[in-house]
């Protein structure tokens, strides 16, 4: 018996819905690129949502808006995806990489502070896992030293902040619909932001510069664009499952509780701390183990997919050999998350039964 470590949503309704674009013809980005637009935004509650080809495209955007590029310096965390601090180095500023606090996952919000110089421009923000970030502080720090805050929220559709859901508490957000979200398009992103001269302008950036599309009569190129755009057969995908969003979610949490209570005489097994007055969308149940490689292996022997929670990119020659990179010493945090963290299978369609099983093959380590 294998059990995954994750399992998109992919039902008969998708699957229809896939195949009505395709019999449509228009299977570029279209009516129902912007449909999954306007349901995602609805649902954030924030004023804009922009479709974009990644969660690191969304980034990229994100950053050329602002007019972040050569000079400029951007702050982020070294427990992330290695996307987070490349795209800095994509537009030409340089990546601050400071640490994170052990309890959470999270950027250290103090070392933030003495990480900001007279050339930071912006701080990017990681809602880790789907981990709410305290924006009270994150605001505090924003207006003190006057920068902007670009949340990477990849995999934090759903999870809230004080009542507000993450989307709406940044200058900019981005998320990822990659197939580890329980949102996916296969490959794909959304930009969320209130500010509408910024939305016009990464809506303009990701169509090639375009300001008006009347026709190819009307068209107005105004920018240097690129082609971001989201097909509407990937929309399709996305679009179905946001009609879901609530039961996907609610089963999540529900999955992540019953994790809770099956660990909860577990010593050796702990779990990250959800920010305080945050509400975790659960898109991974992480927990920290000793010799987590070696009950990684024990577990995938036995047919449980178990991964690492991500990467320590202070360890890695990309961000160690590069003169657009500062890496800020010690990595305290990142190196326990990196050694230690362990992300166990959580899907929608999970039983009980198997996450009994997963706990029950972890317990034979202890």
């Amino acid at each position: 018996m294998i059990i995954p470590l994750i399992k998109p949503f992919i039902t008969k309704e998708v699957k229809d819905k896939v195949i009505e674009v395709l019999d449509s013809g228009y299977l570029t980005e279209g009516k129902v690129t912007k449909e999954l637009e306007s349901v995602f935004q609805k649902y954030i509650g924030c004023k804009y949502a922009i479709a974009v080809t990644s969660c690191t495209t969304g980034l990229e955007v994100a950053l050329r808006c602002l007019g972040i590029g050569p000079g400029d310096e951007v702050i982020v965390p070294d427990y992330t995806y290695p996307a987070t601090a490349a795209v800095v180095t994509i537009v030409g500023a340089k990546a601050v990489i400071t640490d994170v606090s052990k309890e959470t996952m999270l950027i250290d919000y103090d070392l933030i502070e003495e990480a900001i110089t007279s050339k930071t421009k912006a701080i990017i923000p990681v809602s880790l896992f789907g981990n709410p970030l305290d924006y009270d502080r994150l605001n505090q720090i924003k207006e003190k030293y006057n920068i902007y805050i670009i949340e990477d929220a990849a995999c934090s559709i759903g999870a809230e902040y004080k009542g507000t859901k993450v989307g709406n508490l940044a200058d900019i957000s981005v998320f990822s619909l990659h197939p580890r979200k329980f949102i996916t398009t296969g490959e794909g992103g959304i930009i969320t932001t209130n500010n509408q001269n910024w939305a016009d302008w990464m809506n303009s950036y990701k169509h090639f510069g375009i300001i008006n599309d009347n026709g190819r009569e009307g068209i107005i190129f105004e920018n240097i664009g690129t082609n971001y755009k989201l097909s509407n057969v990937l929309a399709a995908i996305g679009l179905i499952q946001m009609k879901h969003i609530d039961e996907l979610l609610d089963r999540r949490i529900q999955l992540s509780d019953h994790y809770f209570s099956l660990l909860k005489n577990i010593s050796e097994a702990t779990v990250p701390v959800t920010t305080p007055s945050g509400k975790h969308n659960s898109q991974s149940f992480c927990i920290y183990i000793e010799n987590r490689n070696t009950v990684m292996k024990h577990l995938r022997d036995k047919g449980i997919e178990v991964q690492i929670g991500t990467y320590a990119l202070h360890k890695y020659n990309a961000f160690n050999n590069n003169t657009q990179i500062v890496l800020k010493y010690p990595f305290n945090g990142s190196n326990f998350s990196f050694e230690h963290c362990l992300t166990l299978p959580l899907y929608h369609d999970l039983t009980f039964e198997q996450q009994r099983i997963i706990v029950t093959e972890l317990k034979k380590l202890f």
